[in-house]
C-alpha cells in the first residue's frame, strides 16, 4: 500500500484516524501498532517477519544494554555490538548478498547462484532507527522502552516506515508516553499531507513519464539527454520530497512532530549546503553514528579525508546495492573535501554562480543514481557532452520539449521557497486555504482514479 493511492486515501487512511481517536489514551499506541502492521503487510505478508524480528531484538538488547551499563559496561557493549551486527546482517542479507555474490563471481569466474532475494520494503529505514535507538541506550541519551507495544509502534509506525524521515526514538520518546492532539495540530497536518500528495501525484509522477520517455527513445539528441537530467532531479525531489511531507503530516494528525527531512535543496550555493537540506535525517544519521565515531574531523587531515570517503561510501551504498550508487556517494565525498580545502574559498558568495554551480554537479550525480549500473549512467553522460555521436536536438526533442516545458518551469519554481511564501500571503489562514487543498485533494484523486503512472522511488531503499 502506498499513500498515493485510493484504497490508502479513502479506505486505510479514514478508518485508522477514527478508531485512533475513538481509542483512550493508553491504547492509541496500540492501534498505530495494528494499524502499521496491516498496511506493511498489505503487499507482502511475509515481510513481516524480518520487521518483528528486528523490532524484538532491539527491544531486548535496549533493556539488558541498559540493565548491564553501570554493573557490567562490558557485557553491555557486548550486547550492543550483538544487536548491531544483528540488524546489519539482516540487512545485508536481503539488501546485499546477491551484490557481493555478483562480484565474487566475475573476481574469481565462478558460478555462485544468486538467492534473488526479494528486498522487504523499508528495511532501511527501520533498521537505522533501531540502530540508533540501541547506540542511543548504550550513550545513556536515551532510557530504555520498557513497553513492548510502545518501542514497536515507534519502529513499526507506517506514516514513515517505508521511506522516511528517519526518526530517532529520542526524537519521539516523550510522544510515545504521552501526546496531546487539537484541531490546530489535525489542520496543520492535513495541509502538509496534501501539498506533499500533489507535489508526488501532479509534480513527480509526471516528470517521471518524460523521464520514461526519454530512455525509450530511439531519437535521442544532445538537448534531450539535458532535458531528460533536468526532469529525472526535479522528479527524485518532488517524489521523495512529497513522501516526507505526507509522512510528517500524518505525524501532526496523530500527535507526532517528525523532523524534517528536506529544506529546498536546490536553492544550496554549494554541495555542503546541499546535503544539510537534502535527507537531512539521513545526513545527520550518518554524522552521529558513522562520521563522528571516526574521528570526525578532529584527526589528522588524510584520517579525515578517509572517514569522509568512508561515510559518503556509505551513504551511496545504503541507497542500493549497486556499484553506480556507490560512486554516487564517491562522487559527493570527492566534490565536499574538494570544497572544504579550497572550492569554498573561491566560490562567489552570492549571485546566480554558485547555485549553477550546484545545479551542475547535483544533475550529474543524478544520472548515476537513476542509470542500472556504471556503463549506463557513463552513456548518458556522454550523450549530454556529444560524446555519444546524437544530433544537438531531434524533432522528438522539440515535441516533448513543448509539451513538458511549462511543467519544468513549474518544477523549477516548486523547488524554491517562492510557492510557500506566495501562498501564505494569498491564502494565509482565510476560507480560501481549505477550498485550494479540497481542490488539490480532488484533482489528485481524480488523476488516481485514472489509473496515471504511480511508483514511489523510495520504495526500493
Amino acid at each position: 500500500m502506498i499513500f498515493s493511492s485510493i484504497p490508502f486515501l479513502f479506505y486505510f487512511l479514514p478508518v485508522v484516524i477514527l478508531f485512533y481517536f475513538l481509542a483512550p489514551e493508553k491504547l492509541k499506541n496500540a492501534v498505530l501498532l495494528f494499524s502499521s502492521l496491516f498496511f506493511y503487510a498489505w503487499g507482502e505478508p511475509r515481510f513481516l517477519v524480518f520487521m518483528m524480528v528486528s523490532i524484538l531484538q532491539g527491544y531486548i538488547c535496549g533493556i539488558l544494554i541498559e540493565r548491564y551499563s553501570d554493573s557490567n559496561p562490558k557485557r553491555s557493549k557486548i550486547i550492543l555490538t550483538v544487536s548491531v551486527l544483528f540488524s546489519l546482517f539482516l540487512l545485508g542479507y536481503c539488501k546485499y548478498t546477491d551484490f557481493f555474490l555478483a562480484n565474487f563471481n566475475a573476481l574469481t569466474g565462478m558460478s555462485v547462484p544468486l538467492l534473488k532475494i526479494a528486498l522487504p520494503i523499508g528495511i532501511s529505514f527501520y533498521t537505522f532507527q533501531i540502530l540508533s535507538y540501541t547506540v542511543d541506550v548504550y550513550r545513556k541519551d536515551v532510557p530504555a522502552q520498557k513497553n513492548l507495544i510502545d518501542f514497536a509502534a515507534y519502529a513499526a509506525m507506517f506514516p514513515q516506515l517505508i521511506a522516511g524521515p528517519i526518526v530517532r526514538y529520542a526524537d519521539i520518546a516523550p510522544q510515545l508516553k504521552k501526546r496531546t492532539h487539537s484541531i490546530e495540530e489535525i489542520s496543520l497536518g492535513i495541509r502538509r499531507f496534501v501539498l506533499g500528495l500533489t507535489k508526488k501525484i501532479l509534480l513527480a509522477n509526471t516528470l517521471a513519464q518524460l523521464v520514461n520517455i526519454y530512455k525509450a527513445s530511439n531519437d535521442k539528441s544532445l538537448v534531450f539527454a539535458w532535458v531528460y537530467a533536468i526532469a529525472y532531479t526535479l522528479h527524485v525531489y518532488f517524489d521523495f520530497s512529497g513522501y516526507s511531507d505526507m509522512a510528517i503530516g500524518l505525524g501532526h494528525v496523530f500527535g507526532f512532530q517528525f523532523p524534517e527531512n528536506f529544506n529546498y535543496p536546490y536553492i544550496s550555493r554549494n554541495i555542503t549546503e546541499f546535503w544539510r537540506r537534502w535527507h537531512m535525517t539521513l545526513g545527520s544519521w550518518f554524522r552521529d553514528y558513522l562520521y563522528i565515531p571516526l574521528g570526525g574531523n578532529r584527526v589528522s587531515k588524510p584520517k579525515w579525508i578517509f572517514n569522509i570517503l568512508i561515510v559518503w561510501m556509505a551513504t551511496g551504498f545504503w541507497h542500493g546495492a549497486s556499484w553506480n550508487f556507490i560512486l554516487w556517494g564517491l562522487y559527493f565525498a570527492i566534490l565536499l573535501v574538494l570544497e572544504k580545502l579550497w572550492l569554498l574559498k573561491k566560490l562567489p558568495k552570492s549571485g546566480v554562480i554558485p547555485h549553477l554551480y550546484v545545479m551542475f554537479f547535483v544533475l550529474l550525480s543524478f544520472v548515476f543514481f537513476d542509470s542500472p549500473n556504471v556503463p549506463a549512467a557513463l552513456a548518458t553522460l556522454g550523450s549530454m557532452f556529444g560524446f555519444a555521436g546524437l544530433p544537438l536536438i531531434s524533432t522528438e526533442t522539440l515535441y516533448y520539449l513543448s509539451s513538458y516545458a511549462i511543467l519544468i518551469l513549474i518544477g523549477l519554481l516548486g523547488s524554491t521557497p517562492l510557492p510557500a511564501k506566495a501562498a501564505k500571503k494569498w491564502f494565509g489562514e482565510s476560507f480560501l486555504e481549505p477550498a485550494v487543498l479540497l481542490a488539490l485533494l480532488a484533482v489528485c484523486s481524480a488523476f488516481l482514479i485514472d489509473g496515471s503512472f504511480n511508483p514511489f522511488l523510495y520504495f526500493r531503499f
